[in-house]
Order: structure tokens, then C-alpha cells, then sequence
């Protein structure tokens, strides 16, 4: 999987832009500046835009290219922020010290996705927030990205299942209109949530 996407990032072009997701947007300016992750966050479009609005930017992925691409868009924006090249087995963080957590199209593979959501919320304060965007069950009806395995799909009761001790401030499956970089084109089926960690 790492060269899948070492291989797509290294493209010169960004895979999915360097605007950030649209909802992640709408979500982030409502909340306070703080420490936020991002999770499998590739050529980190949304982390440097949390970067601009001044919170203390970490991220991970598994892809080196994906890292360098991120350094050389903060770099243009002139803000810093810190990236590791890891799988999330290997990210470690103490317990109870992130504001914000950001997940935007992190699919990660079904045997061990409600481990690594688990571990995730691990590293949420009390009264921290998910920020949640990745596609559902019906993606396969459309050509927009994505995987193309159902098990690496979303629906709202498994995000319910997967994400133990959030209280769902916002939760629905929509069809939308992607616009994020050659490889998010088009009409898509996504499972969007907030929640708070009680």
C-alpha cells in the first residue's frame, strides 16, 4: 500500500488539491485553536490550512512522498508543521492531549480499523472533537475515488460502532459533488460526522 501511494504522490500535480476539504473547512473556523491531528493525511492540504488559522499542527502517513509534498506546501505558506511517515501501529501520542482530530478520507483496512479509530480517541482531550469525512456504502455506484473494496466503506452504524465515547453532534451519509484535485471528481457518497469525546 505504501507504494500505491508514494507512486500517486509523486506525481507533480496534487492528488487532491491543496484546497482543503470543504466540511473540514466549515468545522474548524466554529472551533478554538489548539493541538489538532491529522490522520493518514497524505500531501497535506488540510493540515497546512488548520496551520494558517493558527493551531499546533501534527499529522501522519504512511507515505514519504505524501510528506514531502506537505513540507513544500507549508513551506509556501510559510507555516510549520509537524509530520511523521508511519503507519498509525506506530504513532504515539500520551493519552488525552489533542483538541482536534481530523480524519478526511482515512480509510484504513477493515481488520484493523475500529483498533486504530479506538487508539485515535485515545489521543482526544475530554470535550475534544472529531472532525469526520470519508466515503460511504454506495461510493461503488460512483466513479469519484475511493476504495473500491465495501469493507473499507462507511456506514453511520458502523461509525457509531468504531468510534466508542463520542457524543454525535452531527451525523449523515450525503451525496455530494467532489472537486478536490484529478482524483476526487464528480458526484460521491460520503459519511460526514462530528462528535465530542465525553
Amino acid at each position: 500500500m505504501n507504494n500505491f501511494w508514494n507512486e500517486r504522490y509523486a506525481e507533480k500535480i496534487f492528488a487532491y488539491g491543496i484546497a482543503p476539504n470543504e466540511f473540514y473547512k466549515e468545522q474548524l473556523v466554529k472551533l478554538p485553536k489548539g493541538k489538532i491531528l491529522f490522520a493518514a493525511e497524505g500531501e497535506g492540504r488540510n493540515a497546512v490550512y488548520a496551520a494558517q488559522q493558527g493551531f499546533e499542527v501534527f499529522a501522519f502517513d504512511s507515505s514519504s512522498e505524501g510528506k514531502n509534498k506537505a513540507e513544500t506546501l507549508a513551506l509556501e505558506n510559510k507555516v510549520s508543521i509537524h509530520y511523521e511517515v508511519k503507519g498509525l501501529e506506530e504513532v504515539h501520542h500520551p493519552e488525552n492531549s489533542f483538541d482536534v482530530i481530523v480524519l478526511v478520507y482515512a480509510h484504513f483496512p477493515y481488520e484493523t480499523r475500529k483498533k486504530h479509530h479506538k487508539k485515535l480517541v485515545s489521543f482526544l482531550k475530554p470535550n475534544g472533537t472529531i472532525i469526520f469525512e470519508a466515503f460511504g456504502k454506495e461510493q461503488l455506484n460512483f466513479q469519484s475515488g475511493g476504495p473500491k473494496q465495501l469493507d473499507m466503506l462507511f456506514s453511520e452504524e458502523e461509525i457509531r460502532n468504531e468510534f466508542p465515547g463520542l457524543n454525535f453532534s452531527y451525523l449523515a451519509t450525503v451525496e455530494t459533488t467532489l472537486n478536490e484535485g484529478p482524483y476526487h471528481q464528480g458526484k460521491g457518497n460520503v459519511v460526514r460526522f462530528i462528535g465530542q469525546k465525553i
